[in-house]
């Protein structure tokens, strides 16, 4: 069962799509059951709004560490977009670590592909 509250981002960084490095947010909650379908070529993040989250998704191939990846939450390109404040955040020990957007782009050429 979906219980909570969570706040979804996407980003496309599909290079060459008319919405190159647009973002938008979604609120998905246990009352509106809503779901969210991420396309490939697109960042997917999430923060959690209230205590208690049950939040389930599916992925389409099996999980590989080595094709792991994240963004930071206060990439530049990002600012705005997120429901809660600096100060606010409670980070994962992993999450503290991951690149800027620029960053990641720089290190990680293969993820970007002409659609």
């Amino acid at each position: 069962m979906v219980t909570g509250v969570v706040y979804d981002v996407l980003v496309d960084l599909r290079q060459g799509s008319p919405t190159y490095l647009k973002t938008e947010g979604y609120l998905l909650t246990g009352h509106n059951q809503r779901q969210l379908l991420v396309p490939k070529g697109f960042a997917h993040g999430f923060v959690t709004l209230t205590d208690e989250v049950h939040f389930l998704y599916k992925c389409d191939n099996y999980y590989c560490k080595q094709a792991e990846g994240g963004i930071s939450w206060q990439t530049p390109e990002l600012s705005g977009i997120w429901p809660l404040a600096v100060d606010q955040a409670l980070l994962s020990p992993k999450d503290t670590q991951l690149p800027t957007l620029a960053e990641f782009r720089q290190n990680n050429p293969f993820v970007y592909g002409k659609i």
